[in-house]
This record gives C-alpha cells, structure tokens and sequence, in this order.
C-alpha cells in the first residue's frame, strides 16, 4: 500500500478502482440503474464537480499560497517556481477551466435547463434558472480570463514566451489583476450553483 502512495498515478488510478467499485456497489443495491438521460447528467454533473474541484482549488493555491509566497522566497529558489512548479499548476488550472465548463454545458443541456439558463430565466422560472444562469455565465468569465488574459501573460511572466523585462513585469501584472477578478468571482459562482441546486 505504501508504495502505492508514493506514486501520484498509482494512487490516482487506485482511487478510481475504489470509485468505480462504489459505484457497482450502489447499481448492485439498487438493483441497476438505467442508462439514459438522467444517467449521463449524473455522470456529466460528477465530472463537473471534479473538474471544478481542481480549477477553483488550483485558482485559491495560486492566490492564497503561491502568489503571496513569491516575495519571501530568494532568488536563486524562485525559477524553482517559475520553471518547474508553476506551468505544471497552470497546465491543470487551464485544463480544468474548460473541463469545468464544457461538462457544466452538458449537465445543463442533459436537465433541459441550458436555455433558459443562459437566457437567466428571463420571461420563465426567475429563480432555479436564475441562479444557476449567473454561475454559468461567472463560470464562462472566469475560463475566459483563464485562457485568453492569465494563460497569455503567465507565459511572458514566466518567461515561456520571451520578451522585454517591460513586457514581462507589465504581464505579470494583467495575469495577477486577472486571477484576483476570478478570486473575487469564485465566491459569488459557487453560491449560485449551489443556490440553484438547494434553495429551488
């Protein structure tokens, strides 16, 4: 067992034997369940919160750890950081974004409620639909500070993509401002999917 936990994909792979044995468990007791609709949004709904378990976990080590851990770090540690640590965080943090959403899309496309959601329940039910609405289109500002304003400027800030020390120091700032804007949305986007699926 411990040799298992000393490895990341063994432990990973290990934890979805347990899952997918957890779940022939609970088809098992239950008789089975149907493969339709209501399956596959279930199974969209569980990758959805794996997805953004990694994404929002990975924006708050970024932000509460990593960023205000820099300044207190020497020099000749830092490209510990910048070359090794942090493009392997961002790898998962883009991917994650639109894993998040894409899988989020398909939940709400497989509930029937993806219209009327983006449309924010407009002229129908103004509070389920509503509430999830605002979450998804937060969730779409968030990925899309994600891959088009952090991913772009973190290259040049981490020196993936070369250019000017102006240019770099000007990147890392937008990449920062950017991740605190989507700091300061995660909250308000959790509330709401988790309103939408509680409180209606």
């Amino acid at each position: 067992m411990f040799n298992i936990l000393q490895s990341l994909p063994r432990t990973i792979n290990l934890s979805a034997i347990l899952a997918l044995l957890l779940f022939l468990g609970l088809y098992l007791a239950s008789d089975g369940f149907t493969f339709d609709r209501y399956f596959f949004s279930w199974l969209f709904r569980y990758f959805h919160v794996l997805s953004g378990v990694m994404w929002i976990g990975l924006l708050w080590y970024l932000n509460f750890v990593q960023i205000p851990s820099m300044p207190k770090i020497s020099d000749e540690q830092k490209p510990a950081i910048t070359k090794v640590i942090a493009p392997k965080v961002l790898f998962w943090f883009r991917w994650a974004a639109i894993a998040t959403i894409l899988t989020g899309l398909l939940v709400a496309y497989l509930n029937g409620y993806l219209y009327q959601s983006i449309i924010l329940g407009i002229g129908s039910d103004y509070g389920k639909n509503t509430a999830i609405g605002i979450g998804m289109w937060l969730g779409i500002i968030m990925a899309y500070n994600v891959w088009f304003i952090i991913w772009p400027n973190q290259k040049k800030a981490l020196g993936i993509v070369d250019c000017n020390p102006e240019e770099k120091q000007l990147a890392a700032r937008k990449a920062l401002i950017t991740s605190r804007i989507n700091t300061l949305l995660s909250l308000p986007m959790l509330l709401t999917m988790v309103a939408a699926q509680n409180l209606y």
